[in-house]
């Protein structure tokens, strides 16, 4: 993404003044003073009269460009024949301008900023798991000898490192490969193919056990029974690899690593480690207390994933919460458990595609920038939200799901890569939330980049055996239609207010050309709007 600076005017030109000023009234004091000692006995004091005419004469001239700035920006005045129907307010700038406005003043991030939190978090980070590579397994804990072990590298994933993130650079997630014991080997299998599973599941892998090439079967499984005991479940008659059981694991291996590096990183940040849940990874909170970046004292929290490597930058995670009607655990058909599920993590592949298309692209185009306008745009949708209904609406609306629409939508058509640039930054983006739209009512389906019918990101490097024959994955299946209309009709109404919520929300003074709205509930949604 080309990222580029621009000139803040209203802190600019008010510090131009001043510093103008200043240097008159030091030339002032100067010229005062050489007279002074040319003129034995003259008086060389301060002159206050016209320093005090000079600051008034900048701030007169700041007002008075504050004034022609704000009744020109929209563009000339139009002349000639009026348009009927109500008159438009008095500069009140287009959605195009808005959208340029909101996305500079609210959405993009500073690269400087963000490139020092990322050194931060690759630098803290990367001490932690050499900590956990080198106390290797521990003796008393699951597994005893042959508990799985840190491998000592971690993988960056997430719109931080796709610079497609918004905001704020205080949220980030990290793959921590895991290495599991030699006499270990799995056997990963998709549940695409099984009809009675819900829909919700359809895109989970299971990992059985099985022996290495050439093992005699019974002494692997006795040399296997102290790893089977203390990390699988048993579904089916097969030991299945619990994702619930690993990640309690890496929670306690984990805090012994935070242990052991705690005391070599008190000069520098204070650390500490918030445990996650049966289906949520732990957070590792990250506070700068001594840095050489000046600019960087933000407060990090960094989602540390444990994962399993199934080769060619595929790695299997605990799979996230599934939606309220997918059905309990305890529905799950031919004997399977949830712990034993697992989700598939194939950032690298994305990160591969996301750079292919910008390398294919023609100058000026700017795939991120809409996708971070989208983002922005279902933020906006969530104001006014209670908590439930916010938390589904993100569901749905997840970045990944985003991500994987702006993606099909270059994908589609690749003849239309032109006209992708800010030119055309209402069209395209209405472009992207009617595409969503369809999406969320069924015309169209969403299939997952690399797990769909036409993986494109198989094109750009070989993937495992097992996700070649892995059946494709609808993202918007694993949510009933009434979630998904009630979605889209948010949706809408949010593309279609976005220029009451961009003046409401964002953007600098002079751009809100009427008073705020009173109440969360008011600002852009009227009470029947969904």
């Amino acid at each position: 993404m080309s990222v580029r600076y621009t000139l803040n005017l209203r802190v600019f030109w008010p510090l131009v003044t001043g510093l103008g000023t200043a240097l008159v009234c030091l030339c002032h004091v100067l010229r005062g003073g050489a007279r002074a000692q040319a003129a034995d006995g003259a008086d060389g004091g301060f002159p206050l009269l016209p320093a005090a005419a000079l600051l008034l004469l900048g701030y007169g001239l700041l007002r008075c460009r504050h004034a022609v700035r704000r009744r020109l920006l929209p563009g000339p005045p139009r002349r000639g024949r009026r348009a009927a129907g109500p008159p438009r307010p008095r500069g009140e700038p287009s959605l195009g301008v808005l959208l340029q406005s909101y996305y500079e003043h609210e959405v993009r991030l500073s690269p400087h900023v963000l490139g020092h939190s990322k050194a931060h978090v690759s630098r803290i980070v990367g001490e932690l798991v050499r900590a956990g590579r080198a106390h290797g397994p521990p003796g008393p804990g699951p597994g005893g000898a042959l508990a799985p072990a840190f491998r000592g590298d971690f993988v960056q994933v997430g719109s931080a490192y796709e610079q497609h993130k918004i905001r704020r650079p205080d949220g980030f997630d990290v793959l921590v490969p895991l290495r599991l014991p030699p006499p270990v080997a799995l056997e990963p299998r998709s549940l695409g193919a099984e009809p009675a599973l819900a829909p919700a599941f359809r895109g989970c892998f299971v990992c059985a056990l099985r022996a290495p090439p050439g093992a005699s079967g019974g002494r692997w499984l006795r040399d296997c029974r102290p790893f089977a005991d203390g990390f699988c479940v048993d579904a089916g008659g097969r030991r299945l690899l619990s994702a619930a059981l690993v990640l309690r694991w890496f929670q306690a291996h984990l805090q012994r690593c935070l242990a052991a590096v705690r005391y070599g990183l008190e000069g520098r940040c204070r650390v500490s480690l918030s445990p996650g849940g049966p289906e949520r990874p732990p957070t590792l909170h990250i506070l700068p207390c001594r840095t050489d970046y000046g600019c960087c004292r933000l407060s990090m929290a960094v989602r540390l994933i444990p994962a399993v490597h199934l080769g060619d930058g595929v790695f299997l995670v605990a799979p996230p919460p599934a939606p309220a009607p997918a059905g309990p655990p305890s529905e799950l058909p031919g004997g399977l458990r949830a712990e034993a599920l697992w989700s598939v993590n194939t950032s690298r592949q994305e990160q591969k595609l996301l750079g292919w298309l910008q390398e294919r692209a023609p100058p000026g185009a700017c795939y991120l920038k809409y996708l971070q306008l989208l983002k922005a745009l279902r933020d906006l949708g969530a104001r006014g939200l209670d908590p439930m209904a916010a938390a589904q609406w993100g569901r749905i609306l997840s970045s990944y799901v985003l991500k994987t629409v702006l993606l099909a939508v270059l994908l589609r058509d690749r003849a239309a890569e032109r006209g992708w640039d800010e030119a055309h930054l209402v069209r395209r983006l209405e472009e992207l939330v009617q595409f969503l739209r369809g999406c969320l009512l069924g015309p169209q389906t969403l299939f997952h980049c690399v797990l769909g019918p036409h993986g494109a990101a198989a094109e750009l490097g070989p993937l495992p055996k097992v996700l070649r024959e892995a059946a494709p994955v609808d993202l918007m299946a694993a949510f009933d239609r009434h979630s998904r209309e009630l979605a889209a009709a948010r949706l809408l109404s949010t593309w279609r207010r976005l220029p009451q919520l961009l003046r409401a929300y964002g953007g600098p003074r002079y751009l809100v050309m009427c008073p705020p709205p009173q109440s969360q509930r008011t600002q852009g949604f009227p009470e029947d709007e969904p």
